[in-house]
């Protein structure tokens, strides 16, 4: 039965984040949009455009009912599958920051794999809701799934892009744990996780100096070590109310582009571990009422997509925290919401816009 109004409360978390990131995003990166581009707000107008937008498609969304996503699940995923092959092609796709992840047109960029982790979302919720009477008996009816994940891991891989593979790949399986597969599959994926990992990091060089530097990054201070270093030095000294707001000193030219991957560390040097607790509170809250809407639905495929949209959006957030505090080694993810890029905002708003459409019923 459809109600008349979505989840207020998801609502107002959400939009209380994004505003407070777009004054982060100004207060990290105006020192360094001055020296580099000669205006203050330049990364502030392109995250509020996209900002604008994200909220305007979310309202949509939350009108549209999810049994759309249902029934073009298939189309949806071929699409993302199209995007994620044609920006490895060189012309086509851009390289930034070493990796070609990118569709731009001038100063702005769209990431295919942000609208991939979407995609592939909608399309498992679909796989386990028809195949579910299944999944806790016959571990072996869960691997056409995992299987065309993997292949989307790998075509992020190419970029390269580990951190949203990462996030990709353990959303899914996590997914599948909500869903009951039976437990078999788990021992076998985490043999087979393990393998791949120290694969990966073998294979390329610059992922065993991450990992290096994240066991000891003063061992190369001004190298591989020196973003979490100054990651740490911005956290360190916040203290309980932080240096306040615009007074960072890493900002300076130490922590680089902190409005990115490291907006939290600014976030805590400003206003210390106060506005880590309301930071976290507000995430706490999207987490809790999206489980609950979750929860609520009598619908499978609306519960498995809800949970899993959640569930990136909220491992999304645990891998950057861990990031900057130096839990694990530096993977170049954003912080929903909050970070400067506006594939991720935009795609986070989407995914929230679903989550409010499924709470309307």
């Amino acid at each position: 039965m459809k109600t008349k109004t979505f989840d207020v409360y998801l609502f107002i978390a959400v939009i209380i984040l994004v505003i407070f990131g777009i004054i982060m995003i100004y207060s990290s990166s105006n020192i360094w949009a001055i020296y580099k581009y000669n205006d203050a707000l330049k990364y502030v107008k392109a995250q509020s455009l996209f900002l604008l937008v994200g909220i305007i498609i979310m309202i949509i969304i939350s009108k549209i009912p999810y049994l759309n996503y249902y029934y073009k699940a298939n189309l949806i995923l071929a699409i993302c599958f199209l995007l994620l092959l044609l920006v490895l092609i060189p012309g086509i796709g851009t390289v930034r920051n070493g990796a070609r992840s990118w569709f731009g047109i001038g100063s702005f960029g769209i990431q295919p794999s942000e609208f991939a982790k979407l995609g592939l979302v909608i399309f498992t919720a679909k796989y386990l809701a028809k195949n579910d009477y299944i999944l806790g008996r016959v571990a072996k009816g869960i691997w056409p799934i995992f299987l065309i994940t993997l292949l989307i891991f790998l075509l992020i891989m190419l970029q390269p892009d580990f951190g949203t593979g990462m996030v990709i790949v353990l959303s899914i399986v996590a997914l599948f744990f909500v869903a009951g597969v039976n437990f078999k599959f788990f021992i076998h994926i985490g043999i087979l996780g393990v393998l791949a990992v120290i694969g990966l990091i073998m294979g390329a060089p610059y992922r065993l100096l991450r990992i290096i530097s994240f066991l000891d990054p003063w061992r190369d201070p001004l190298g591989s070590g020196f973003q979490i270093i100054q990651s740490l030095f911005a956290i360190g000294p916040g203290g309980l109310l932080g240096f306040g707001f615009g007074h960072s000193i890493q900002k300076h030219f130490y922590l680089p582009e902190p409005q990115t991957d490291f907006i939290f560390s600014i976030i805590s040097e400003e206003f210390g571990f106060m506005g880590i607790l309301i930071v976290s509170f507000f995430f706490l809250t999207i987490l809790i009422r999206s489980i609950n809407i979750a929860l609520r639905t009598n619908n499978r495929f609306a519960k498995y997509l809800v949970f899993g949209i959640i569930f990136q959006i909220i491992f999304q957030t645990i891998l950057n925290l861990m990031v900057v505090v130096g839990l694990v080694p530096v993977t170049g993810i954003t912080l929903p919401l909050l970070s400067y890029g506006g594939s991720s905002l935009l795609i986070s708003l989407i995914g929230i816009g679903i989550i409010l459409n499924v709470s309307r019923y």
